[in-house]
């Protein structure tokens, strides 16, 4: 059964008319009940034996309600074993993006205290692990970006659909932004949406909303990095401060940054990429991360853990990773972290803001990331679902 409801924001308007039941709310029901008579959610090991995939008490799934919409695209995943090894991620009409393989490992997140620059966020050093993922080989661009964000389908606030149709395929279904009101691009890269640039100006949620969107058109599971996987995956087996070494007078053949990006993005995998293959890890736009920003570092993870992630439940702050075009090099390392904040919605003149747009952060994107073991349905449900999160 396919939901309505997808991702988070304003709710519906309600009729008070007696007895009166949304259309919305008819299809979660008959959701729920078919749901209730299906069996767990299961993956496939390594075997090929189906089993129910392990998962992390993380407390009361967010926006439960939407869940029956998440199973709808997990349904359609494919739960083979496949080749370890790069491919392109293809929509149909619109674009692709290259997934680099990412085998899995053991490393010390964070930055040693001996480390130029080095702030107290990112600390203190935790020795942790992450499963194997592909991981693509550069930040989302606008030729994937852009069919997402000119959607074409009239939305409410929360990106739900105002109208469903019988039929509606479940991509057009997955909540999805409702038009910008000034050009996102902001006059930067030619002026236009030019598909070589990496898509900017989006909020966490709006990142994980295309993950879901991606994911639905795909038959593969996609979804923001946690910070433990994107370091992991930048650092490319380094303890340096970049993944080339420490002298950030070499930076330049690896990144843009405020040296050398006059002053706006620049299109993606034009400079060297790190030793897994990955394109502008350091520079050009900062990408999200699904954590929470945390100012005392990684005091909240115990050495050892396995997949580490700081779930976010508060719409402020959230991590950003990698530096961007306007910054110094002291802010690209590799354990640099930034916060989130709601100044980046300043030019957005609606009340209440946007949560599909930062306005204001012209050095926004995001790379993603699809694991090779998918978790369980409910796990798939709250990485897609951690925004917009609370207003506070």
């Amino acid at each position: 059964m396919v939901v309505v409801l997808s991702g988070c924001g304003e709710p519906e308007i309600p009729d008070y008319r007696e007895g009166y039941v949304s259309p919305t709310e008819r299809i979660i029901r008959q959701a729920a009940a078919e749901d209730a008579a299906q069996p767990a959610a299961t993956v496939e090991t390594d075997e090929g034996a189906a089993e129910p995939s392990p998962e992390v008490d993380r407390g009361p799934l967010p926006n439960e309600n939407l869940l029956p919409v998440t199973k709808q695209v997990y349904t359609k995943f494919d739960k083979h074993e496949q080749t370890f090894e790069s491919y392109e991620a293809t929509v149909p009409e619109r674009g692709s993006i290259v997934m680099v393989p990412i085998e899995g490992g053991e490393f010390l997140l964070g930055s040693p205290e001996s480390e130029a620059n080095r702030r107290v966020d990112e600390g203190p050093q935790r020795k942790v692990s992450v499963d194997s993922f592909w991981m693509s080989e550069t930040e989302v661009t606008w030729a994937l970006y852009r069919a997402f964000m000119e959607n074409g389908d009239p939305r409410q606030k929360d990106g739900t659909l105002k109208t469903v149709a019988p039929g509606d395929p479940l991509a057009k279904i997955v909540s999805q932004p409702t038009p910008p009101y000034t050009p996102m691009h902001f006059d930067m890269g030619g002026g236009d949406y030019a598909d070589e640039y990496p898509a900017i100006g989006m909020t966490q949620h709006a990142a994980s909303k295309f993950c879901e969107w991606l994911s639905a058109q795909t038959g593969e599971y996609y979804r923001l990095p946690t910070a433990a996987e994107w370091e992991y995956a930048a650092r490319a087996g380094t303890t340096t401060a970049y993944f080339f070494g420490d002298d950030p007078a070499d930076l330049g053949d690896y990144a843009w940054f405020t040296d050398n990006s006059d002053f706006e993005y620049q299109p993606v995998k034009q400079k060297k990429p790190n030793p897994w293959g990955l394109y502008d890890v350091h520079g050009n736009v900062a990408e999200w991360v699904l954590d929470h920003y945390t100012e005392d570092g990684y005091s909240e993870i115990t050495d050892g853990a396995n997949n580490p992630w700081q779930q976010a439940t508060e719409r402020y702050p959230r991590e950003v990773r990698g530096g961007h075009w306007d910054q110094d090099p002291e802010d690209l390392r590799s354990a640099a972290r930034m916060a989130s904040d709601p100044d980046w919605k300043v030019q957005d003149p609606q009340i209440p803001k946007s949560i599909w747009y930062h306005t204001d952060a012209l050095w926004l994107g995001f790379r993603i990331v699809r694991p090779v073991r998918i978790p369980s349905l409910e796990d798939v449900h709250r990485y897609w679902n951690t925004g917009p999160g609370e207003a506070m």
